[in-house]
């Protein structure tokens, strides 16, 4: 993969804190941790929380939305277990760092946002950086059948209920993760299809994440 990433190096120390830190948080996939350190997190903030960027923190971006936390990112990325070529949906494209992680990993990157304003600007950072990832505009509760099934489907948004468009959409053997719960707090949900009847689910612990709006999420009022 041809990435083009020219990064001062006052981020480069920054970053291996990070990184650093959240291996302290119990993140052990170092598959993932490196993907991040390799991953210009400041390109994907506001250029006004520039110097905040890798901090353990979730950040606002445009449009009312925010970028995940970092451990939040490592971790639903670590319970996915992306293989190289796996064909992974993410519902929710955000800032597109999310994406840009899966992609460094080897996935097939499918990501739907239903923000134009922001799918433009995850596909020029994408751009700049040389990373190869599928952009759609749209309901991201419905997903994106066209391309299904997936190896991997990872949410970045909390929804009310596992939304049963998407999950219908994950190949068997395939990980859903998603945060289920109120727009106060969620739980994560890990989804895995077992055969094409039979479903595996487990819980893990709380986080925070914007609403998923959509046809089978919350309404946008």
């Amino acid at each position: 993969m041809n990435l083009n990433f020219n990064v001062p190096s006052f981020f480069n120390e920054k970053r291996r804190i990070l990184i650093e830190s959240l291996r302290r948080k119990g993140i052990d996939d170092e598959l993932v941790l490196d993907a991040m350190n390799r991953l210009p997190r400041e390109k994907f903030v506001n250029p006004s929380f520039i110097n905040n960027a890798y901090e353990d923190n979730a950040l606002p971006i445009d449009c009312g939305q925010t970028i995940s936390q970092p451990y939040t990112v490592a971790y639903m990325t670590s319970l996915l277990n992306i293989q190289t070529n796996d064909k992974v949906l993410e519902i929710g494209t955000g800032s597109g760092y999310q994406a840009a992680v899966l992609s460094l990993l080897g996935a097939k990157v499918f990501t739907v946002e239903r923000i134009p304003e922001l799918t433009e600007q995850a596909r020029k950072i994408f751009k700049e950086l040389g990373l190869s990832v599928n952009t759609r505009i749209g309901d991201g509760t419905l997903g994106w059948k066209e391309f299904a099934p997936y190896k991997g489907i990872i949410i970045t948004a909390a929804a009310p209920k596992v939304p049963q468009n998407i999950l219908s959409q994950l190949d068997i053997g395939g990980i859903m993760v998603v945060p289920i719960g109120d727009k106060s707090v969620q739980t994560m949900y890990i989804v895995e299809k077992v055969n094409e009847n039979k479903y595996k689910e487990s819980r893990s612990d709380s986080f925070k994440f914007v609403p998923l709006i959509g046809k089978e999420g919350w309404n946008s009022d």
